[in-house]
């Protein structure tokens, strides 16, 4: 009887601590897994997420950030035409078998990665951006080590492993967050082709069609990239949004197409049934401080980082701002001063305190102003 007892009071301490990404109840397979928030970049449950492994085709992940920081940026148009070399239609594994010399937009060569994962379209991109796809694979690595992927090693754009130097291509599921998030917050547009079930190129005559069988079937996929090969294993780092937040769920290393499904998919319906990302805003709220020898009498405080934040979905309904600024300041004023404090609660518990700013420089009177002033003010008392 005692013992029941003892055990009864562990299993009520045990249900009491708090709960971890690590410590999240979810077994998905693979030999690696995360979860990330994207907005954030918390992370909600991991598994081995830090073992180096060969990640296949979603190496390119890192080939489409490329890609599209170049389009973004104005270094290429989508328009500009690409030429395949032969070294890009020798590609094997995926591929949209582009012939040496043919030419394609690089929408239609983004559109062929981003959907069918294809090596040949990526060797050709890869070639237009820096020349060769070795100069390409040092600017992936460049990248890589910028983005914090302490885990990566690139060696091609592609994530073939038929050669004998891909040995030493690996990743880990938590660099492919890392990546993909960079992929999805900056570069929105990638989503027009990493959504696509099934499309077409070449003016309709080849077939393009997604390997990711959640954009079809998982409400609110928004992508990204599938990977398989006989060493790696099937790989997926699989994006979904729903209610204003994204989530990001990477596995690796799967025995099967419908166990990095499955996985992916036990992610993310568990992120997106435990969390809410809340973002409180200033629309409500008064937010003009007067100024005292400006030329404009009054500066608009904003907000001066972003509030969004990640919360257990539990306390969304509970949130609550408190807003407190300076009665008054003294020009001049700069862009950016502090004016005052954003307080965002779940009940009485604070979540944060984020930073007021002025949205605008105030300069101070001069003494030629305010000479002009009383003139003024003293013709208006004689009237």
């Amino acid at each position: 009887m005692k013992r029941a007892w003892v055990l009864v009071a562990l299993v009520l301490v045990i249900s009491q601590l708090p709960l971890g990404a690590s410590a999240a109840p979810l077994d998905v397979g693979g030999k690696s897994a995360l979860l990330m928030d994207v907005a954030t970049g918390t992370i909600l449950y991991e598994s081995n997420s830090h073992e180096q492994l060969a990640p296949a085709s979603v190496t390119k992940v890192m080939t489409m950030l490329l890609i599209m920081e170049a389009i973004d940026s104005g270094k290429i148009g989508w328009d500009d035409m690409v030429t395949a070399s032969e070294a890009a239609a020798a590609k094997g594994g995926s591929q949209i078998y582009l012939k040496v010399g043919e030419t394609m937009t690089v929408t239609d060569m983004l559109k062929s990665i981003a959907v069918s994962s294809a090596n040949d379209c990526a060797c050709a991109m890869a070639e237009h951006l820096a020349g060769s796809e070795s100069d390409f694979v040092d600017r992936m690595n460049a990248r890589a080590k910028e983005l914090g992927m302490n885990d990566t090693n690139f060696v091609n754009c592609t994530g073939l492993d038929d050669d004998p130097e891909a040995v030493n291509h690996r990743t880990s599921a938590h660099d492919i967050a890392l990546m993909s998030r960079e992929l999805l917050k900056n570069h929105p547009d990638i989503k027009k082709f990493t959504t696509i079930w099934m499309d077409t190129v070449r003016n309709g005559e080849f077939g393009l069609s997604n390997t990711n069988k959640l954009i079809r079937f998982y409400n609110g996929a928004t992508g990204l990239k599938t990977g398989f090969t006989s060493g790696a294993g099937y790989c997926l780092s699989a994006t979904a949004e729903r209610e204003g937040m994204e989530l990001i769920a990477v596995v690796m290393g799967c025995e099967t197409s419908q166990q990095r499904t499955a996985a992916c998919k036990a992610m993310l319906d568990y992120g997106f049934a435990n969390f809410a990302v809340v973002s409180p805003d200033l629309t409500e709220q008064a937010t003009e401080v007067p100024v005292k020898l400006g030329k404009t009498g009054t500066v608009n405080a904003i907000l001066g980082a972003d509030t969004g934040m990640l919360i257990d979905k539990a306390q969304k309904n509970s949130i609550t701002t408190e807003v407190t600024l300076e009665e008054s300041v003294t020009a001049p004023v700069s862009q950016g001063q502090r004016l005052g404090t954003m307080t965002i609660k779940a009940g009485e518990q604070v979540l944060s305190e984020v930073p007021l700013v002025a949205n605008a420089d105030v300069e101070r009177l001069t003494w030629g102003d305010l000479f002009v002033m009383v003139l003024k003010r003293t013709a208006m008392a004689k009237e």
